[in-house]
């Protein structure tokens, strides 16, 4: 790997409706608000973090279009300062079956992080981080998004299938770093919706911190309307109501982002 620090990250959870595309967004603006350039590329055909951000799904003007011509110059959108995006078209889902009898199948999106050039300037280095928000499946579009990631954020609800989605979800990591791509590792958890006044939640947590200290960031994502207002008006939290308490901590995930990856990078 040409790129030794650590900056793509796939957002992954096989489970629909779990934050996915919710932390990808606002970490990224969270991150945009503390000076960095972060790149999201919104591989969910869902489109929700393209549409969280305001942008109109467009099939001649999307990620899609990006990967099967090798360009981004036109395509990249920048919806809020320093944060910018690649969004998703329902092309996708045809990508998948165009990829099936490719010889380098699982690579396609990796090639194109790191051969691809905008404004003449490899595209990598553009770029403080680069974010993916992968489809709610474990499909070969997501192992096209392991084998080009380093780091794996994983968002989870407090409920009571969470646990037993979730080990299977870090098998399948721990098989595509063994098989395809062995820079890839869990870099962090993030619990979402989270309310402390339900037993049920509390009792899931518990479970999580106990069995996955290691990648569980501290702060989780409380849970309120104002999140899902916030994206019917195409905008992350931070811009929509800046001091509110998911706001809040967002930017506290933020810190706890930036800090762990002190621990692999010089950031």
């Amino acid at each position: 790997m040409t790129e030794k620090k650590f900056k793509i990250f796939a957002f992954i959870n096989q489970k629909g409706g779990v934050g996915k595309s919710t932390l990808a967004v606002n970490l990224a603006r969270a991150l945009t608000l503390k000076g960095k350039r972060v790149l999201l590329l919104d591989f969910d055909p869902q489109a929700n973090a393209s549409s969280g951000l305001g942008v109109k799904v467009s099939r001649k003007e999307s990620v899609y279009q990006a990967i099967v011509e090798e360009r981004v110059d036109a395509l990249l959108k920048e919806p809020f300062p320093g944060l910018y995006l690649l969004p998703s078209s329902i092309d996708l889902v045809g990508l998948e079956l165009e990829l099936t009898d490719l010889e380098r199948r699982e690579y396609v999106l990796r090639d194109f992080l790191y051969e691809t050039s905008l404004e003449e300037v490899p595209l990598l280095k553009h770029f403080d981080l680069i974010f993916i928000d992968s489809p709610p499946s474990l499909s070969l579009l997501t192992v096209n998004i392991l084998c080009a990631s380093q780091g794996v954020m994983i968002p989870l609800q407090c409920e009571y299938y969470a646990l037993e989605g979730l080990s299977l979800l870090v098998k399948t990591v721990r098989g595509i770093k063994e098989a395809f791509n062995p820079e890839l590792r869990l870099f962090g958890m993030v619990l979402m919706m989270y309310d402390p006044r339900n037993k049920l939640t509390q009792e899931i947590a518990e479970e999580v911190r106990k069995n996955f200290k290691w990648i569980l960031f501290e702060t989780p994502i409380p849970r309120s309307v104002r999140v899902s207002e916030a994206q019917s008006f195409g905008q992350p939290i931070l811009d929509y109501e800046p001091h509110h308490k998911v706001s809040e901590a967002f930017k506290r995930l933020s810190d706890e982002f930036i800090e762990r990856l002190k621990n692999l990078n010089s950031f």
